[in-house]
């Protein structure tokens, strides 16, 4: 027989029943009925109760037993009676009467539950990591992860792809987000970058021939704690095809996320072809690039209405520039008090607005604070363009439209929760398309980027040199679901004289390009394809598909939201003998400049001895 075990603990069935079997695992609970014991013990596979007979040589050692020990019992499997079988568990027909007992790893008192799922400060579970992966939502999740993987290999590959490494120790990116920089000791005062993507890289492959690329890729960004993002690091999807279109790339994407999504989920799917929805339309109709399509309200603009109306603060408001936008709620006028308005009011307020108003339409007519100063023309222009029926709703928010479209786009969201608007046995997936390349700099008006520089624009060379800047497009798009963006990607500009032209627009003349992205500039001198590519967040994904609010639930190590590993104890200061070898002094903020100068001048004197007494001791 095994030393450890002989089956596991999510093994065992009714057909086993008779034999002598070895478990090894955890014990997950304790149950005294009557004197006999009762065990569920646990490993990565699943439960199987253990019974034990008081007459057992044993016995005597419960009583020190934690839960969370590691134990082997050797004993005979036998059936459950009919009524102690338990439907919940693949082994509940059956259970392990214990002949033998060995404690193979002891546990001391733990500090929160494993079993009971309890809850616990979140730095907690943190610095215990390893404990709270042994919580069945949490492994769960973390086993997810690797099956999605597996299988985006499997179906990349299968559609042709092959994965290639790319670099981790690189150069700094001289866009983007903060690098991680890597002192390098073979040459004192230079630094490699942890790369923030593949980007560079996998653009080069394309240049160098080899058409179908994707990696699961690490990426690494010294960044401040966002909401929806892992602090420091994160893995995503990343491809880039050669001799491709924007929607060859989008056909590959939508087989892709479907089969993923239906293979890992038992929530409808939407079927290819995802909705396609340009930036402009998403921003007035929802509020956001990253519009949740389960919420079935839109925004529209009803500025016409209100430019020269009697309710001066709308009337005013189109006047100075502004805008006014209506989100049209059919159906709740006689469901709601008067305290859902109020609360809607105050959300608007608390989230920038200086007020909203709203109309309810009843069957004695319209009920508003604001009726009183509209005109009947202006109530049923308001009935036309929104197609009112008894018992609609309106809510109306006005300034200038920049400030109107984020506030609108989160009351939007909030009337979707707070009505149960929002399915959430469903994903609803879209294409965000057509980027504008160029927008005014808010402060000085100057033309800028407003994504990504190396994208290619619509209309190439012909739209740059014809159009007006700002009502050029980039080949640029992100795929969104639920509200939640996947990733963002782009048919690349591959051309040097386009992307000198695209530059040149923002500011920047040639050897400013030259010295910033010469290693692409001379790539793409040397013959390069038409290329695009984009690049799925994995944590994302697997966020979706366990259902979990935030990221650090689907990564089997995370960081916590100041980018600490609390159970690593990482960062930590480095010890002084490591910064010589990599010429490195920290600065000490609360010194004062001379002392500081003092101190530096101090560890060169130190770093130069140590170098002459190195070479003295090479020569003898």
């Amino acid at each position: 027989m095994h030393t450890f075990r002989t089956h596991t603990c999510g093994a065992l069935r009714k057909q086993d029943v008779g034999a002598t079997v070895r478990l090894s695992g955890w014990i997950h609970s304790v149950r005294d009925h009557g004197g006999v014991i009762f065990i569920d013990l646990r490993d990565h596979y699943g439960k199987t109760q253990i019974v034990i007979d008081p007459k057992m040589s044993f016995y005597q050692a419960l009583d020190r037993w934690r839960v969370e020990t590691v134990v082997c019992f050797t004993g005979l499997v036998v059936a459950r009676t009919p009524e102690t079988v338990n439907p919940k568990l693949a082994t509940g027909e059956i259970e392990v009467a214990a002949q033998e007992m060995e404690i193979l790893g002891e546990a001391e008192v733990l500090p929160f539950q494993i079993a009971k799922e309890e809850a616990a400060p979140e730095a907690l579970r943190l610095k215990y990591r390893f404990l709270d992966l042994r919580r069945e939502k949490l492994h769960e999740n973390i086993m997810l992860r690797s099956k999605m993987i597996a299988e985006i290999r499997e179906e990349m590959l299968a559609m042709g792809f092959l994965e290639y490494q790319t670099p981790i120790l690189t150069s700094s990116s001289p866009e983007g987000a903060r690098d991680f920089l890597v002192p390098s000791r073979l040459h004192p005062g230079q630094f490699y970058a942890l790369p923030q993507a593949p980007q560079q890289f996998k653009q080069l492959l394309m240049v160098a021939g080899f058409d179908r690329y994707f990696q699961i890729a690490p990426c690494f960004r010294d960044e401040d704690a966002r909401a929806d993002r892992s602090p420091g690091e994160f893995y995503q999807l990343d491809i880039e095809m050669s001799f491709v279109t924007q929607d060859d790339i989008f056909a590959i994407l939508e087989k892709l996320i479907y089969h993923i999504f239906t293979k890992f989920s038992k929530k409808t799917v939407d079927p290819a072809p995802f909705v396609r929805i340009p930036y402009r339309e998403a921003m007035s109709k929802y509020g956001s690039d990253k519009p949740d399509l389960r919420n079935p309200l839109r925004m529209m603009d009803v500025s016409e209405v209100f430019a020269n109306s009697g309710f001066n603060a709308f009337a005013q408001a189109v006047k100075n520039g502004g805008v006014v936008r209506a989100i049209k709620v059919p159906g709740i006028g006689g469901s709601q008090p008067r305290k859902f308005y109020d609360d809607m009011i105050a959300f608007a307020q608390s989230v920038g607005a200086k007020g909203m108003a709203y109309i309810i339409w009843t069957p004695e007519g319209e009920k508003s604070p604001i009726v009183k100063f509209m005109s009947a023309s202006e109530l049923a222009k308001l009935r036309e363009m929104a197609s009112i029926q008894t018992g609609d709703v309106m809510f109306f928010l006005a300034d200038k439209e920049a400030k109107v479209v984020g506030i609108g786009g989160q009351v939007r969201t909030e009337l979707g929760n707070k009505l149960g608007l929002i399915d959430p046995n469903v994903f609803k997936f879209c294409w965000i398309v057509d980027f504008p390349m160029f927008e005014p700099d808010e402060e000085t008006g100057k033309i800028i980027f407003s994504h990504n520089p190396f994208s290619m624009p619509q209309g190439g060379m012909e739209a740059l040199q014809t159009k007006n800047p700002l009502d050029i497009y980039a080949y640029q798009y992100d795929i969104v679901c639920n509200g939640v963006e996947l990733s963002s990607g782009a048919i690349r500009n591959h051309r040097p004289d386009i992307m000198y032209k695209a530059f040149e627009i923002a500011g920047y003349d040639q050897e400013v390009v030259d010295e910033r992205f010469g290693g692409m500039i001379r790539a793409f001198k040397l013959g390069a394809p038409p290329h695009g590519g984009i690049a799925p967040g994995i944590d994302r994904m697997v966020m979706l598909l366990a259902d979990e609010p935030n990221l650090r639930e689907v990564i089997a190590f995370p960081l916590n939201q100041q980018a600490q590993d609390l159970m690593m104890n990482a960062p930590a200061e480095a010890e002084m003998k490591q910064l010589r070898e990599l010429r490195i002094i920290p600065l000490e903020p609360e010194l004062k400049f001379e002392e500081t100068f003092k101190r530096l001048q101090n560890e060169a004197v130190k770093i130069r001895e140590a170098e002459t007494a190195a070479r003295e001791a090479a020569k003898s």
